[in-house]
């Protein structure tokens, strides 16, 4: 009995602690108290929004908007989220400085024409609907966040191109078959999602915005346009889940640096530039580059993240700009005479001008710059124009064919040692990165042609090589 009166005291302590104005508590709630315990906090949410302008009623399975008697026309924030609202209420729609809107996962079917009360509007989540289409005035809102994802929606309108403030729009989850051009029209945007769409291309549009975050895997998108190279600014880009045949799978797995130099590579084929060197006239054209020690000349952007392939004796990490490689083993090259790599493509030559008594010619595969990172071509040719001024050469072997980044880099400094001790001019020498990460072929280009012009009376003797 003792025991029995104690648990009632602390019952009743525990109701008047927690519950000293509300409704009493039993372990046997009614489901009358329960429902009056609910409607007593639904009062308080809506009786605090009129204080503090924030309305918030998340998950209550409400199928009507209950705010009907409390004035919340100064309501800035609105969460109406996990309801079962059918559309959004017409009160809503009248709150003048509302700046956010959460209406996520409930069964409205369309958006009235009433929201473009709303001007103060920068936030607006409608994801998790039953929307089948965006009318063309809700772009004229000031939105900076748009998210109608898991909707239905089949296609999105070219009015979009007004959403001038725009900075993340998220239509992922729904059945869109293709963007509008008018989405480039978004200067403010830095993050689109088009994930699990049924998208067949990518507007070249996109490519003038300043994109940090690009999400269209789950589509059905085959080609990246190389206008994308352009996008300088974008850290985050997810395709997983495409038919990628440009750039091939191979390279999309490798990341973002390696889909960046495909898309280079792409863009010069498709401006028809040629792949063949003129060095007499790249030697003209080009400005002077002076050789500084200092390392961010060396390394201007010395960001090298998992995906860079920098610092790796790996050669699939490599950067390269086509997955096709060509695998050629030069252990045995005496001159540049005896070598000749394969070709890709005949317009993938680069010509050596005359040298001193003869003609040199070397067949470079299209991707030059990669054929040239290792150093090993253009060590043979220092040493062929001046024997033994390169002493020493890390080659591919049959056993490793692909030299380490460390390996490379000093190849690449040993022939550059070699053509500032030939008399090379200094303004005249490109720098190791222009080589290594292939950032510079037109100024390796310089460098090449000014070895080729040194003068046959000019002497060669190298004390320290």
């Amino acid at each position: 009995m003792a025991s029995s009166q104690g648990g009632v005291g602390a019952v009743t302590a525990l109701q008047s602690h927690h519950y000293p104005t509300g409704p009493h508590w039993s372990p046997g709630i009614t489901p009358f108290q329960q429902q009056h315990h609910t409607a007593r906090s639904l009062d308080r949410a809506l009786e605090d929004a009129v204080c503090s302008g924030i309305l918030n009623l998340s998950g209550r399975k409400l199928r009507e908007y209950p705010g009907m008697s409390y004035d919340l026309t100064d309501t800035t924030q609105a969460d109406l989220s996990k309801n079962r609202l059918t559309e959004i209420p017409p009160e809503v729609c009248l709150f003048a400085p509302l700046e956010s809107l959460n209406l996520y996962h409930n069964c409205i079917k369309c958006i009235p024409e009433a929201i473009i009360n709303l001007q103060m509007l920068t936030y607006l989540d409608i994801s998790r609907n039953l929307l089948t289409v965006l009318p063309k005035y809700l772009f004229n809102l000031p939105l900076k966040v748009l998210l109608v994802s898991n909707n239905k929606l089949v296609s999105i309108p070219e009015e979009i191109g007004k959403a001038k403030d725009l900075m993340e729009l998220d239509v992922s989850s729904n059945e869109i078959q293709a963007l509008p051009a008018q989405v480039g029209k978004l200067q403010a945007l830095r993050e689109l999602n088009i994930r699990k769409n049924s998208l067949h291309m990518l507007p070249d549009e996109l490519a003038d915005l300043p994109l940090i975050r690009l999400d269209f895997s789950c589509n059905k998108i085959t080609e990246i346009p190389p206008a994308y190279r352009k996008l300088r600014q974008l850290q985050h880009i997810i395709l997983d889940n495409n038919p990628m045949q440009s750039p091939p799978a191979q390279i999309c797995l490798k990341g973002k640096v390696h889909i960046f130099k495909y898309l280079n590579m792409q863009a010069c084929r498709m401006d028809k530039k040629p792949d063949t060197l003129d060095l007499p006239s790249l030697g003209k054209r080009c400005l002077p580059q002076p050789l500084t020690d200092s390392m961010e000349d060396f390394y201007p952007s010395k960001n090298h993240g998992p995906d860079s392939g920098i610092g790796s004796d790996n050669g699939d990490k490599r950067l390269s700009t086509t997955e096709v490689r060509v695998q050629t083993s030069v252990t045995h090259v005496t001159s540049l005479t005896d070598l000749c790599l394969p070709v890709l493509e005949p317009r993938a030559e680069l010509y050596f001008s005359e040298t001193r008594s003869h003609q040199l010619k070397v067949l470079l595969p299209d991707d030059v710059g990669a054929a040239l990172m290792d150093g090993v071509v253009l060590c043979h040719l220092a040493n062929h124009i001046c024997p033994r001024s390169v002493a020493s050469i890390h080659v591919p072997s049959p056993a490793v064919p692909k030299l380490s980044m460390a390996k490379c880099r000093r190849n690449v400094e040993n022939f550059l040692d070699a053509c500032k001790k030939l008399g090379v001019p200094q303004d005249k020498l490109c720098l190791p990165h222009h080589i290594l990460e292939e950032r510079g072929l037109v100024k390796v280009g310089v460098t090449v042609q000014a070895l080729l012009d040194l003068p046959t009376s000019k002497p060669t003797q190298l004390s320290t090589v």
